[in-house]
């Protein structure tokens, strides 16, 4: 097909390493489909890109290019830092729609490139509707939570209106308030006030992120479908429940193992991490026994104090585990990051310690045995793609929701207390890769691998159909047919 006859996907994922990598791979995916991708990044992230892979990292293809737009911030004064979130989620709603209009229009003055033909925001950035909208094209929104998560979301006005939210004052965050049942959410049996996302508890009734997470989901029903990185078998009543309040839902996940089955795109070499990635990390893994290693990694937003690394560092000297801990440079607040000189001597024969890593790679090698892990989505369903049992410390947004499902629903996980203290730590990690309870959760996350694999086969795997059915039924589709809201 002609280059300027191909479909034209214009990917624009929120600007946090958590939603870049989800998105390629959804770009990747569609490439390898046969679309033109436009791939938007922010100038911020791009120059970071350019840093941490080389100057010739988004050169991209002939059929895949990379733009950019400004994010609205001001230059921070660490250019390698994560950019404060909500500062960010007010910014790009505030300040993204007319430079990504701008985009769009010169992308269709162009003659060696196709027109628009349909756009795929992030979940958080749903001011890209308008311009497909104006454009008269598909607008499809990539949301990066889970199924359940996302329903969680859906009924925020809802929590707002009854009152549970804002709370009316900081006692409630201690008197044990935040174990209130709430089980009026279709497909949610029950759920305690502490396990939804961790937005709801704040005592500003102005509160600029529950105000940004309630504009973005009244937004929802706007777009033209709604894709998921999930899979049916894995959250299935709560998909039915979704499916009776927006139609169009598409569960195409685990998008990693979508793409693994590509094996004749061009675009493998077209990364995401926003952090220079330690190859080192697997070389040491090589000279691992089987499943004897614990991978630690609180991904590319947490942040704990000084106190808390120390905790989790004599935590995992204590258990006397092999590990791999991936320590950020931005990881931990205030002080340089310093590791206490006992804990290196005592750990150098059996860990290792990296800036950043392939976390797939790592998750998929066979000395891995389990996680520590912050319970975010993507380290969710790549551990739970990978077979491998989690240990679990939510820090913020959804991550409580997921630990909750992680350790409660699928039973593949142990979760440690917010006040993390060294001998919680070793307990857990010594019952996550020794003991009766960590053997039990390797059966069952072994379980949920083969649906995960089931679900994605190119013969009848519901991922693989639904990715069919989205592209077929939407992405090729004018004028869009907007999602319905009941």
């Amino acid at each position: 097909m002609a280059v300027n006859q191909k479909p034209h996907a214009v990917c624009f994922p929120y600007p946090a390493q958590g939603h870049i990598g989800p998105m390629l791979k959804l770009a990747k995916i569609l490439h390898h489909k046969g679309f033109y991708i436009t791939f938007v990044h922010t100038e911020f992230n791009y120059a970071r890109l350019l840093r941490s892979r080389g100057p010739d990292s988004l050169r991209g293809l002939p059929t895949f290019r990379f733009e950019t737009i400004p994010d609205g911030l001001p230059p921070p004064q660490n250019p390698d830092a994560t950019q404060n979130v909500t500062d960010l989620c007010i910014s790009t709603t505030e300040n993204c729609l007319v430079p990504f209009r701008n985009l769009c229009h010169r992308l269709n003055s162009m003659s060696d490139v196709p027109p628009v033909s349909c756009i795929v925001p992030d979940g958080t950035m749903t001011f890209a509707l308008q311009v497909a909208e104006e454009l008269g094209v598909p607008g499809v929104l990539f949301c990066t939570n889970s199924a359940y998560c996302f329903l969680c979301y859906l009924h925020f006005p809802e929590l707002i209106r009854r009152g549970f939210t804002p709370l009316k004052d900081a006692s409630y965050l201690t008197n044990g308030y935040l174990d209130t049942v709430i089980d009026w959410i279709p497909g949610i049996k029950s759920i305690r006030l502490r396990d939804l996302p961790s937005h709801i508890r704040t005592t500003n009734p102005n509160d600029r992120m529950l105000e940004f997470g309630n504009g973005e989901i009244s937004k929802t029903h706007k777009a033209s479908a709604i894709i998921l990185n999930t899979f049916n078998a894995l959250e299935s009543d709560v998909l039915e429940s979704l499916s009776s309040i927006l139609k169009r839902i598409y569960t195409i996940g685990p998008l990693q193992l979508l793409l693994d089955r590509v094996t004749d795109d061009d675009t493998k070499t077209i990364g995401s991490n926003l952090w220079k990635e330690d190859p080192g990390c697997l070389d040491w893994l090589h000279s691992q026994e089987p499943e004897s290693v614990v991978y630690i990694n609180f991904g590319s937003i947490t942040v704990v104090t000084p106190n808390q690394l120390f905790e989790f560092a004599w935590g995992l000297a204590n258990s006397k585990q092999k590990f791999l801990w991936i320590i950020r440079p931005d990881l931990v607040t205030g002080d340089p990051l310093v590791l206490p000189p006992e804990f290196l001597t005592e750990t150098k024969n059996r860990g290792m310690i990296a800036s950043w890593c392939d976390q797939e790679q790592v998750l998929k090698h066979p000395s891995i045995g389990g996680f520590l892990t912050h319970c975010g989505w993507n380290s969710t369903i790549e551990s739970v793609s990978a077979g491998v049992p989690m240990s679990c410390w939510p820090f913020i947004a959804d991550q409580q929701t997921n630990c909750m499902n992680i350790c409660r629903e699928w039973g593949v996980g142990i979760e440690i207390d917010s006040d993390v203290k060294r001998e919680k730590v070793e307990r857990v990690v010594r019952e996550l890769m020794e003991g009766e309870k960590g053997k039990e959760m390797k059966k069952r996350v072994m379980e949920l691998k083969k649906k995960a694999e089931e679900a994605t086969s190119p013969s009848q795997g519901s991922s693989f159909l639904n990715l069919n059915k989205m592209v077929e039924e939407v992405l090729l589709l004018l004028p869009p047919n907007k999602v319905s809201q009941a």
